[in-house]
């Protein structure tokens, strides 16, 4: 299918929306991103690029752009909770030398995609925020000022809380997970290297990771409760509250706790994957189509993995429908397997019972000395998938 000339709407500036809108610029079409915000600015915290996302930033040619902002990750360590001691540590550098993990912030991840959709010719219209989204022959977005605009397909980027997503399969009630996480940034006097570190604790768990160059540690605290917060990650809360619960971890741990002078906490729930990810004229990418725990970190990396598939799938089909017919069957039951293995990477993370505890550490220990490249190799389903590869693109699943 010639994409060049198709006026393609991308409701949401996020960073799947955006590297969606990119792609299609670069195939020729006349794009649009509709965006509610004033800006398009983010003031998250880290994300971290593992090599299946990074491939598609890649083939947009932003991979120079992003390494320049980036950490590059050496290792991934596994710690124990109350004096940070070392449980195993997956040597990257040495197991997956031919693979790129990056630490970025999140505002320096949309500023490389803003600038790049802005140069390739995007039209970005700020303050649009979107009532509702009508699939058809002729689809259109209905804005909360009253206008209307059509387009030959529209993309629905826009999150968990999707309009596109509802068009196309209903509200559905999200479930809480009995999960909490709090985010924070704090400066690297530790002058802690390039290393995820996660320390591992009954019902909770503290991960961490430097950031612009080092000057950052990016903190991802999880602990599991029974109350919990409105959906979404920007809820300030008190610092004295993450330190409360966290206050028997130990050595890096604690200090960085202790510098925390800002924080937000969100509750983490669990979303079906969409059922349906098209319709006439409209597809959704993204959290829109199947929203993700932060235990892989795979959120935005399988946000690129749809956006480049999307297109793909459509310029080697004939027509919309096929294309996008192809794009579901590439993309879904992938996405079902990550969100099934961030799951269990929860549960892994948590363990209480301390003779199941004792036994789990012991075995990762053990593995680690004598099988290091196994614990680095059991993802490569996952890291080594490349939605790029113009010799499997038509066949790529899950697998």
């Amino acid at each position: 299918m010639e994409l060049s000339g198709q006026k393609i709407i991308v409701v949401g500036a996020g960073v799947g929306g955006l590297a969606a809108a990119l792609a299609f610029r670069q195939r020729g079409a006349d794009v649009t991103v509709l965006e509610q915000a004033e800006a398009i600015t983010e003031v998250g915290a880290g994300l971290q690029i593992s090599p299946n996302g990074g491939m598609v930033l890649q083939a947009l040619g932003l991979a120079d752009d992003l390494a320049q902002r980036s950490v590059k990750a050496e290792t991934v360590q596994l710690r124990d909770y109350r004096r940070g001691t070392p449980v195993v540590a997956l040597d990257l550098a040495s197991h997956a030398a031919d693979q790129t993990y990056l630490f970025v912030h999140r505002a320096d991840l949309i500023d490389v995609l803003a600038l790049a959709v802005r140069k390739a010719g995007v039209h970005v219209r700020l303050l649009q925020k979107v009532d509702q989204v009508a699939p058809g022959r002729v689809p259109a977005v209905s804005l909360a000022n009253g206008a209307q605009m059509q387009a030959d397909l529209i993309v629905g980027a826009d999150g968990l809380h999707s309009k596109a997503r509802v068009a196309l399969n209903g509200e559905a009630e999200p479930q809480f997970t009995g999960q909490v996480a709090w985010r924070a940034t704090v400066p690297n006097d530790l002058e802690l290297g390039p290393h995820a570190q996660v320390f591992m604790a009954p019902r909770r768990h503290l991960v961490c990771y430097p950031l612009r160059g080092g000057d950052l540690v990016n903190i991802v605290a999880v602990q599991e409760r029974a109350a919990w917060v409105a959906e979404g990650w920007n809820h300030q809360d008190d610092p004295e509250a993450l330190r409360e619960v966290f206050r028997d971890f130990g050595g890096q741990a604690k200090h960085l706790l202790d510098r925390v002078d800002q924080v937000h906490l969100w509750g983490l729930f669990r979303h079906p994957v969409a059922e349906h990810w098209h319709g006439d004229g409209l597809a959704i990418l993204g959290d829109a189509a199947h929203p993700t725990l932060p235990f892989l970190a795979q959120g935005a990396n399988l946000a690129f993995e749809d956006a480049w598939t999307l297109v793909d799938s459509l310029v080697q089909a004939g027509s919309q429908a096929e294309g996008l017919e192809l794009y579901q069957s590439r993309r879904r039951d992938r996405a079902v397997r990550v969100i099934e293995a961030a799951n269990g990477n929860a549960w892994k993370y948590h363990l209480s019972f301390p003779p199941l505890r004792f036994a789990a550490h012991t075995a990762m220990r053990v593995i680690g000395r004598f099988a290091p490249e196994k614990m680095v190799r059991q993802f490569d389903w996952l890291y080594r998938h490349d939605v790029t590869d113009q010799r499997s693109s038509s066949t790529q699943t899950g697998t």
